[in-house]
């Protein structure tokens, strides 16, 4: 069992760690749980996270799902790129790619989630080969494709050029974050999670995006703020469900809405009352629900008893 859920996730069925190697020989670190006949399910985490923010989803769903999460380059277990070239939402894509032909066998579908950068991985795979022969269905939850600075309330401005820039500057700030301590749990908490989020919740979050490298953070918050992937939600042609929370300072409902409606086959959209940008961390059972429901819909009978 990974070292990073510890006693908390109880016994899991079964697990095992894969390396993905991508297009640029990135290696990806994959842990797979479950039973392999089971339906699977491919977790995609988002920007200072890791394996470990999907903990609550992974224990309920590997009883009957085979369960598929990994690292993003730089988070977690996986190595940061060498260079300026391995932060791009192409490589994000290299990467998804390299995990489906990692773990999936031939024909094998699955539903994908994707929470923030994870939900904008899945955006920027839309059109390669091996996520239109895997993917049966998607959740994008707590996303946006573009505009993500201007759209932003973790700065207590009103909206315009001021307030973007100055988002800018926070979220790419190079300052260490340093030991979780009280002030920074609250910091966190704002920023990130909805006002009445459990100090359990919030503690979790804070030792997981406190893990996150600096360098590997910054890296990517530039990527982030010059996001355009607008383009690329109109590819994503299957069924796509949108989840998120109303009190989400760092991606608002504004872009789940447009998801919805730019999208080419979304099968619903979702919005937590008071529940900020950590979703699968603060309404755990929500989001495990959505998944098992696009698994029931999309995961065909025969391939579920093959």
């Amino acid at each position: 069992m990974s070292r990073l859920f510890g006693s908390r996730t109880g016994s899991l069925p079964y697990s095992r760690e894969v390396i993905a190697v991508s297009a640029d020989g990135a290696r990806v670190h994959v842990e797979v749980y479950g039973p392999e006949d089971a339906p699977a399910v491919v977790l995609a985490h988002g920007w200072t996270c890791s394996i470990g923010f999907w903990a609550e989803q992974i224990r309920d769903l590997a009883r009957d799902h085979k369960v598929i999460a990994y690292d993003q380059r730089g988070h977690g277990r996986t190595p940061a790129p060498a260079g300026p070239s391995g932060y791009s939402t192409r490589a994000l894509a290299d990467d998804l790619e390299a995990v489906l032909a990692a773990t999936l066998g031939p024909g094998e579908r699955a539903v994908l989630a994707g929470h923030s950068m994870g939900g904008m991985t899945l955006m920027a795979a839309a059109t390669r080969p091996a996520f239109r022969a895997h993917a049966a269905a998607a959740l994008l939850c707590s996303t946006g494709p573009s505009r993500l600075a201007a759209e932003a309330r973790v700065v207590p401005l009103r909206a315009g050029r001021a307030r973007t820039r100055l988002t800018k500057t926070v979220l790419g700030a190079r300052a260490p974050l340093g030991p979780v301590t009280p002030v920074s749990r609250r910091i966190l908490k704002y920023g990130t999670m909805g006002p009445g989020s459990a100090p359990e919740r919030v503690d979790a979050c804070a030792r997981i995006v406190h893990a996150c490298p600096r360098r590997v953070r910054v890296a990517w918050s530039q990527v982030l703020a010059e996001l355009d992937l607008d383009a690329d939600v109109r590819e994503l042609k299957l069924p796509v469900a949108v989840l998120t929370g109303t009190a989400d300072r760092l991606t608002p409902p504004v872009h789940s809405r447009a998801l919805a409606a730019a999208l080419p086959q979304c099968v619903g959209l979702e919005e937590l009352a008071g529940t900020g940008h950590m979703t699968p961390v603060e309404a755990p059972e929500a989001v495990t629900a959505r998944i098992r429901g696009l698994v029931r819909t999309y995961i065909p009978v025969e391939q579920e008893a093959a």
